[in-house]
């Protein structure tokens, strides 16, 4: 496993840029005491083997977007078993990776649901025509879709979606 081999610093420089991206090497090497050419080596390192992506979260409401919706998607039994699985699964990639409203998707358990995914609508009638679209495209192989929506207009988004907090448990 790779954070087994990590380092301390590698922790202190993750959880640095988990609440800052944008600080540069010399940034993080004063924060951190220590210099700028091992923050450039270990954060060189990192990108390889930890750091996935570097990414902003924005407003979602102020870009325009008024719900989140966690989509949860239970799979016809039957399709797991048919040949035809890669080539759906294959066809199903294909559509998801088109979809860029959607942000996260992959399998899962529990709630007898074997899949996911995470989708931003700009109202209602957005989130609706996309729903639409999706049991089109899908309902022959689906068996139950089910959704929990999120205003993110409204005031009971008590804490925003942020990697901030993740970085206090590194």
């Amino acid at each position: 496993m790779v954070m087994r081999k990590s380092k301390e610093i590698d922790y202190r420089i993750i959880a640095a840029l988990m609440k800052n991206s944008k600080l540069s090497d010399r940034q993080l090497a004063k924060s951190l005491g220590v210099s700028q050419p091992t923050i450039s080596r270990r954060r060189t390192m990192l990108e390889k083997t930890l750091i996935d992506n570097y990414t902003l979260i924005p407003k979602w409401d102020k870009l325009g977007y008024e719900i989140l919706a966690i989509n949860f998607v239970k799979i016809k039994l039957a399709i797991a078993a048919e040949e035809k699985y890669q080539a759906i699964r294959e066809r199903g990639l294909k559509w998801l990776m088109k979809q860029p409203n959607i942000i996260m998707t992959a399998a899962s358990q529990g709630m007898g649901m074997d899949a996911f995914n995470i989708s931003l609508h700009r109202s209602y009638a957005d989130y609706d025509q996309w729903f639409r679209n999706f049991r089109s495209e899908w309902g022959e192989l689906v068996d139950d879709i089910q959704s929990v929506l999120v205003n993110l207009r409204g005031e009971e988004v008590i804490k925003p979606l942020n990697f901030k907090y993740l970085s206090e448990a590194i």
